[in-house]
């Protein structure tokens, strides 16, 4: 109970942070209009805050962060200029990526090969349904008498406030060497003896050094084809995600007259999509722990990463196109609203699966090195999405509702076939990587 308290934690963090990325986007009209620019120049509020995700390239302690995040968050509150919220929400992006780099590492510091499969699950789907709550949260906000649109921010503060009480209060370390050290410690100081020492503190390596290693090591998995490929498969994915969020204006308000409030609300249904993605964990749990048992019996230790990409194969990555094709083409006022709504859902659902295959697979394959590819592949998506959440706007307002979802379908449908090809190969490309571990 106590890791699982841990790690909700750890993905309380990672939900504040993903709200505040989205949450303006339920008061664009607003703020646009106070600060006398466009929709689009507005949509900057959302993009710059997941280019600031992408250049957080150094793991640090959630604690500090997450102040640092809260404080920019309250500048963003108070910008008097719309170049002000600019860039104090690029500096909380930039302070908020922590959990994104760092989740993955808490994760495996707690959970065995076998309790990572509901375990890590748990992190995802409360830390996914930031970005897809955020407009929910938000959906009343700036009209009527609910407050001006400067509410988002307000409100992300006091969540921010809440989630960083309970990581003074609770979290734990997790960092297995740090542990060794305060053990070792701990044992010199009851036995007199000041002999026992961690290997920590025996290798004797600078901060700077290790600053240098954490700082170009992701740079080295350039050349990695797991890394490249997933990498590629989560920035289009967050392309389509982002681009896809910008939509919901146009499809529920404009084609089906339904007001802004209501218009966020229906975010709910993708959540409600990442939550039926749960029904896959008690199967997948006993057919991780059957393969484990085989491979313990074989005289192994470790599972093969390839079975992590079971979320993504049992409908996961179908999903995503199926559901943008299902949206784009019946988006007509003439057809229940219902529809678009279900689409909504499954799209949700294939989103949370696609997340979670590529992280597990990413962090089973490298292991040790898991950090620094995870790394990566969040300094790619963000800094992509965070481009196409301004132009999604544009995109809609030109093509329209119908040929850009199907764009996005078009884009989302050649990447169907990748956790299907590393399930089947996976294990090939390993034995050529210079940092993938290579059992099968």
């Amino acid at each position: 109970m106590r890791r699982v308290m841990t790690t909700l934690i750890v993905s309380s963090i990672a939900f504040v942070v993903g709200m505040a990325s989205s949450i303006d986007s339920a008061v664009l009209r607003q703020a646009a209009a106070e600060f006398g620019v466009s929709e689009v120049a507005e949509s900057l509020a959302t993009g710059v805050y997941l280019i600031g995700y992408s250049r957080r390239l150094v793991e640090m302690v959630y604690i500090s962060t997450l102040i640092l995040f809260s404080i920019f968050i309250m500048a963003s509150g108070l910008a008097p200029t719309f170049g002000a919220q600019v860039v104090f929400r690029f500096l909380a992006g930039f302070f908020g990526s922590t959990p994104l780099v760092c989740a993955g590492g808490s994760t495996s510091d707690m959970w065995d090969a076998v309790e990572k499969t509901y375990a890590f699950p748990i992190f995802a789907v409360g830390g996914f349904c930031g970005p897809v709550l955020g407009p929910v949260v938000g959906s009343y906000i700036g009209v009527g008498h609910i407050g001006s649109w400067r509410w988002t921010e307000w409100i992300s503060l006091i969540t921010s406030g809440l989630v960083l009480s309970l990581v003074i209060l609770f979290q734990p370390e997790t960092y297995a060497p740090i542990l060794l050290k305060w053990k070792a410690r701990h044992l010199s100081e009851i036995t007199g003896d000041d002999r026992y020492r961690a290997e920590l503190e025996i290798t004797h390596t600078t901060f700077w050094t290790r600053m240098k290693i954490a700082l170009s090591r992701p740079f080295t998995m350039l050349t990695e084809p797991i890394i490249i490929l997933m990498a590629l498969y989560l920035t289009v994915l967050y392309i389509v995600l982002f681009t896809f969020l910008d939509g919901y204006t146009f499809i529920f308000a404009d084609i089906y007259g339904i007001s802004q409030g209501l218009t966020n609300v229906i975010f709910v249904t993708m959540a409600v999509g990442m939550l039926l993605a749960t029904v896959l964990v008690p199967p997948l749990f006993q057919l991780t722990k059957k393969d484990m048992e085989s491979v313990l019996a074989k005289g192994g230790t470790h599972i093969d990463p390839e079975i992590r990409l079971w979320f993504a194969m049992l409908g996961g990555s179908l999903s995503i196109p199926v559901s943008l094709f299902w949206m784009g083409w019946t988006d007509f006022v003439s057809i229940s609203i219902w529809s678009p709504i279900i689409a909504s859902a499954m799209f949700g659902y294939g989103v949370i699966c696609v997340f979670i295959s590529a992280y597990m697979y990413i962090i089973d394959s490298y292991e040790v090195y898991a950090a620094s590819a995870l790394a990566f592949v969040t300094l790619l998506r963000y800094a992509c999405a965070g481009g196409m959440t301004v132009a999604g706007i544009s995109f809609y307002k030109n093509m329209g509702t119908h040929w850009t979802l199907t764009i996005l379908g078009c884009i989302s449908a050649p990447l169907v076939p990748i956790p299907y090809v590393f399930y089947k190969w996976g294990y090939l490309v390993r034995r050529h990587s210079k940092h993938a571990i290579a059992r099968k």
